[in-house]
């Protein structure tokens, strides 16, 4: 049992029982999963015929970055009482997903920028109609991956996962946030009720997924699924937040990206 504060009353988190780790440092861990997750990644798609468009995939899903979405993931389904095996093809999934939404996002259409992580942007380097076409294969790929490599999970976990995969990247989640994103642009003023629509779901709606999803495979109750998608909402505003005050302050070369 975990006792948390909020608003001066404890929650009982009911999570499964742990031995304090009092060696446990979070930059080592954080090091060592996104070590794993590059891994998996890495062996996630070949290149095959046609060659270019699998290439364009990779190009921009081994691109680096911090790997925060599949960590998340993974420790969800850690602190669940599964294991990193299970929960790796959905991690994988979540990072083909989130690079789909920027490959789509650094389009002329959209934002138009030229650089990704410090590297050239998807269409920079294979054009408009392969980035768009890139952006789709991964997708799609990522629930072929989630329904077909993952092991040692009851299919109906499988099922929920994919399902809340599905939501979070639909209408009513990531490409919902975008809409909204794009039709503020240019406005003098911008409600507080739609900033916070945009950032709960072109951002947070991928990252509540994230752990959501790594604790349904470990076959979290119902009661903590509603506690960790609680939590992730709120880092995922957390993240919009200093995300929208970096592009402001930060230079293209601290960013990575155009700023």
């Amino acid at each position: 049992m975990v006792l948390m504060p909020n608003s001066g009353h404890n929650i009982n988190l009911m999570l499964p029982q742990f031995q304090i780790d009092t060696t446990f440092d979070l930059s080592t861990y954080l090091a060592k999963r996104k070590a794993l997750v590059e891994k998996a990644l890495d062996n996630s798609i070949t290149v095959v015929y046609p060659d270019k468009i699998y290439e364009a995939m990779r190009y921009s899903l081994l691109a680096g970055g911090k790997r925060l979405r599949p960590i998340l993931c993974l420790a969800s389904c850690e602190l669940s009482g599964g294991n990193i095996e299970m929960a790796m093809p959905t991690a994988c999934a979540l990072e083909m997903i989130h690079t789909m939404s920027l490959i789509h996002d650094d389009l002329p259409a959209m934002d138009n920028d030229d650089y990704r992580r410090g590297k050239l942007t998807n269409h920079k380097v294979y054009g408009e109609d392969i980035a768009i076409l890139a952006g789709d294969g991964l997708l799609s790929y990522a629930f072929e991956f989630v329904a077909t490599q993952t092991q040692n999970v009851l299919p109906q976990q499988v099922l929920q996962v994919i399902a809340h995969l599905g939501k979070a990247v639909g209408a009513a989640g990531l490409v919902g946030g975008q809409v909204v994103d794009l039709a503020s642009e240019g406005l003098s003023e911008v409600s507080e009720e739609t900033l916070h629509f945009i950032h709960t779901h072109k951002t947070g709606a991928l990252l509540e997924a994230c752990v959501v999803c790594g604790a349904i495979l470990a076959n979290a109750s119902q009661a903590n699924l509603q506690r960790l998608s609680r939590y992730a909402q709120n880092i995922g505003l957390a993240f919009q937040i200093v995300d929208d005050i970096l592009d402001i302050t930060a230079t293209t070369e601290e960013l990575g990206k155009t700023a």
